[in-house]
């Protein structure tokens, strides 16, 4: 095995620059303070280090001693377990099982048509752009009564959300005045240290 999985006091992420997969777990981390390296992965040059931990050679991977984690909702649901301050997940089995069917819908309605904006076919760049949109749109009455994505405490769910809406002016995605909610969220999301904390130089020059 690489360097890295011999390191066992270290824990490791790798992560890419520019991937909204790793960004929400950058954010997971930054928001609980937590000691890590991160190795910035290249989709066209992976370190060997990956290709043997992860079968599937993805980022996020998340490397804690012995264990190896890839897949983003499962890192993030990890990370809040084993460092449990600042809780991101409510402590009650209903709202919990809430939480986890917002991750699973924002899979659904968003990140499923986000991953489709690097095809090379415009008319379905076209549609996942529409379809984006309109869920959002949709969604924003969400946002009206809690300052979080129905809640009035940071959580998972919106380390989820925020790589997407900080992703929309890259995608060329703009939200009309009926998102007004949304936005709002949005820029609280943003304003918030440990967001600011997690971003890598690609993804600030984004909003640049």
């Amino acid at each position: 095995m690489g360097v890295v999985a011999s390191r066992r006091s270290v824990m490791t992420l790798f992560s890419g620059d520019n991937d909204p997969y790793s960004h929400r777990v950058r954010i997971v981390l930054a928001e609980k303070g937590i000691n890590v390296d991160i190795v910035s992965v290249e989709a066209a040059n992976l370190p060997e280090d990956l290709i043997d931990l992860n079968p599937y050679n993805s980022v996020p991977t998340l490397v804690d001693r012995e264990l190896v984690l890839y897949g983003s909702a499962v890192i993030m649901e990890y990370l809040d377990e084993r460092f449990p301050h600042p809780p991101l997940m409510p402590v009650d089995p209903v709202s919990r099982a809430t939480n986890r069917l917002m991750l699973y819908r924002i899979e659904q309605d968003l990140y499923r048509h986000l991953d489709l904006l690097a095809d090379a076919n415009e008319k379905v760049v076209s549609k996942a752009k529409k379809e984006i949109r309109e869920n959002l749109v949709m969604a924003s009455v969400v946002f009206e009564s809690k300052p979080y994505f129905l809640s009035d405490e940071f959580s998972l769910v919106d380390c989820a959300l925020a790589p997407l809406l900080w992703r929309l002016p890259h995608y060329g995605i703009s939200l009309p005045k009926q998102a007004a909610a949304l936005l709002d969220y949005a820029d609280r999301i943003f304003a918030r240290e440990s967001f600011r904390e997690s971003l890598t130089e690609q993804e600030r020059e984004m909003r640049d």
